[in-house]
């Protein structure tokens, strides 16, 4: 299988809007970020989708991605899941409901701010959407086993997933240790890194690092970068040989 980044940044995105830094202000591509979201594509043909954020409908469109087998959700926050909507047309060409799984706090968090998907309605026409609740146990997606990480973003239960040699965590601030257990054998190991200072709700550079060292995969890649990291250019050649920043359009063989 590989993985696509198909976008690697936080929930401003990198530029933000109306923000002067030199990293903000960049012409190098590798500065700029969509927000966070990857694709799963196996050997099967079947594609996995991690995360739906508002930018959604242009990484689609920038992958040619024609269907998709299941999303996974790493938690409901907006920068995650605003791409909902925009399922429709795959609604329509799949000829099917799409398949969501995540955690009970986040699928309750989907069905109350997309309470129009989920309320009966007299008109055809809007997404169709399917929610697994995820909790301890491992699941299927299509042929898959997908294993799920339970980490916290501050206090917010939130979940990573892994999936074979393949291991994906955004937005963590703290991770179990029974549950960096789950992650031994891993061989790519994607975990946010936020900034280089530490951060109340995020891992920091450090924090991501130390996970990474935990784990030991024989790759890692740093996702939900906020402009505070600094140019890509300049603090790629500082991390260790196997660990790199995920950048937009990025795909990794697993």
């Amino acid at each position: 299988m590989n993985i696509t980044f198909l976008g690697t940044g936080t929930s401003h995105g990198v530029p933000v809007v109306a923000c002067q830094c030199r990293v903000c202000q960049s012409t190098d591509p590798s500065d700029k970020h969509l927000r966070t979201s990857a694709l799963v594509r196996t050997d099967e043909g079947e594609n996995i989708l991690i995360d739906i954020g508002p930018d959604f409908r242009m990484q689609m469109l920038s992958q040619q991605v024609t269907h998709l087998e299941g999303i996974l959700i790493t938690h409901a926050h907006r920068d995650h899941v605003a791409g909902l909507d925009d399922i429709r047309s795959l609604n329509y060409l799949q000829g099917c409901s799409m398949q969501v799984y995540g955690n009970e706090v986040a699928l309750t968090t989907i069905q109350r701010d997309y309470r129009y998907i989920f309320e009966p309605h007299p008109y055809p026409g809007l997404p169709e959407v399917d929610l697994h609740v995820v909790d301890n146990d491992p699941f299927m997606v299509a042929s898959h086993q997908v294993i799920p990480i339970k980490a916290l973003h501050k206090d917010l239960p939130i979940l990573g997933y892994r999936i074979g040699k393949l291991a994906y965590i955004t937005d963590a601030s703290f991770i179990p240790p029974e549950q960096i257990a789950k992650l031994q054998g891993v061989e790519v190991l994607v975990v946010n890194a936020l900034r280089k200072e530490k951060h109340f709700s995020h891992f920091c550079l450090a924090d991501a690092l130390e996970v990474v060292n935990q784990v030991k995969p024989r790759e890692a890649y740093l996702t939900h970068v906020s402009h505070e990291m600094g140019l890509m250019a300049e603090e790629a050649p500082l991390l260790p040989p196997h660990v790199h920043f995920a950048l937009d359009g990025l795909t990794v063989e697993v």
